[in-house]
Order: C-alpha cells, then sequence, then structure tokens
C-alpha cells in the first residue's frame, strides 16, 4: 500500500518588495510514492525544498497547486494528519519542565486519561534512552537528549507515518548513532519514515530508498536495498550537472 503520495505538488513563494514582487519556486511538480513500511531519504543541498515538502505534507503550507495524501486521504485533512508524527529541524520545547512532564503535557493534548499517558510516557522515553532522565529538566538536556525527547513526542500517539527533518542535525557522533538506531527500530516496527537530511552516509545505512531533490525538482530515486550502489557519487553527479 502507498503511504505518501504526491501528483504535481508545488509550492511557489510570492514575495513584494515596494514596487516589485519576486517569485521562488520552493517545489516544482513533486511526483512521488513511498510504500507503507519503509524508509525514504530526501538528499538536497539547502534549499532544495525538503523541508518544504514536509511542511505541506503536514499542512503548515498551502500547494500552490498539486496534491498530496496520506494513505489515500488528501492532506491537509484532520484524519491523516492524526496518523502523522512531525519532528521539525529545530524543535522548540518548554525547557524548564522535565521530560517526564512535557510528554504528559503532550498526552493531554491529545486527550489521553492519565492510566494511558503513564504506559505512553514509560513506552517512548524507553524507546529513546531516556527513561534514567525521565525527571531532568530539558534545560540540562543536550543537542542530542532534546533530538530524542522530540522523538518521544512524536511517537506519543503511536502514528503510522514519520516525517523527520534533519534529525540528526548539530548532533555529535554518539548522538547520531542512537537517533539512527531508533529510526531503524522503528523501521522494524512497520513504521513508514519519510527523513530529509544532506549527510549521504545516513541515508545509505537507514533508507529503502533515496530522493535527490535539487532547486525544488526531483532529479532521481535511487534503490538503496539488495544493490551495491555509491550513493555519495551519484548525489554528487546528479548535483553537478543542474550548477
Amino acid at each position: 500500500m502507498v503511504a505518501i503520495r504526491t501528483e504535481g505538488l508545488t509550492k511557489v513563494y510570492k514575495r513584494k518588495y515596494l514596487f516589485r514582487s519576486k517569485q521562488t519556486i520552493a517545489l516544482e511538480n513533486l511526483n512521488l510514492e513511498i510504500g507503507e513500511g519503509s524508509v525514504f531519504g530526501l538528499l538536497g543541498l539547502n534549499g532544495s525544498g525538503k523541508t518544504t515538502l514536509l511542511k505541506l505534507l503536514v499542512g503548515l503550507l498551502f500547494p500552490t497547486k498539486g496534491s498530496a495524501y496520506i494513505f489515500g486521504e488528501r492532506v491537509p485533512n484532520l484524519f491523516a494528519l492524526s496518523r502523522i508524527g512531525y519532528l521539525p529541524e529545530f524543535p522548540c520545547f518548554l525547557t524548564y519542565l522535565t521530560a517526564n512532564e512535557i510528554l504528559h503535557f503532550y498526552g493531554k493534548l491529545y486527550g489521553f486519561s492519565l492510566k494511558e499517558r503513564n504506559k505512553r510516557v514509560e513506552m517512548t522515553l524507553d524507546l529513546v534512552e531516556l527513561s534514567e532522565n525521565r525527571n531532568d529538566r530539558l534545560a540540562d538536556f543536550s543537542k542530542g537528549m532534546l533530538e530524542r525527547i522530540g522523538m518521544a513526542q512524536v511517537l506519543l500517539h503511536d502514528p503510522e507515518v514519520l516525517l523527520l527533518d534533519e534529525p540528526t542535525s548539530g548532533l555529535d557522533p554518539l548522538g547520531i548513532r542512537k537517533m539512527r538506531q531508533t529510526i531503524l527500530r522503528l523501521r522494524e516496527e512497520g513504521k513508514t519514515i519519510l527523513l530529509s537530511s544532506h549527510f549521504v552516509t545516513e541515508v545509505e545505512k537507514v533508507c529503502d530508498k533515496a530522493g535527490i531533490l535539487h532547486m525544488g525538482r526531483l532529479k532521481r530515486v535511487v534503490e538503496l536495498r539488495g544493490e551495491e550502489v555509491n550513493l555519495e557519487e551519484i548525489f554528487a553527479e546528479t548535483v553537478s550537472k543542474e550548477m
């Protein structure tokens, strides 16, 4: 089954400067299908359209034209959005709260009972390996730990589709390793994951397929499982042709 599908998805930003206007094409005519239970990596330089795509899928932006679907439901759609977990590149938190408190806060927003919240908070903290830090304030967390508490928040309502924007950006080697392990564990559980990155090696290690975005256009989709490919070389060749 197709979990994520886009048809001619296009986003054009329009800005006005005094007596003139400027248009920037962030995403152009994107046609993409991502199968259920797979991990798809979006590779691209800064400004290639990766974050724009993720924001379109969660309804934070509206397309100029074209459509996006989650399990056949056109987004934005409350039922479709309830099946999505989204981790932005720079998640923001109430840092005076503890890990346990912030997850209970989000659990209340989801409408979970206290019993259900206790169960889900325990489960997600264990998944991201932060159980021992449950009573520590987020203000004392490292960048890697904040990324993992962000992942815990994303997983709290057990979404079927995860959209992760640069989940390893700014992390040290240990933080990258832990995030990679979490993604691989989620893949084993059958989650559909779409992640954006500019780290080719990380995409190679966790993804089934990779799409190369450049200047808002999907240039190539590369199969990574069952085939020996040099993704770094493919990426460099694909991008350099357009420069």
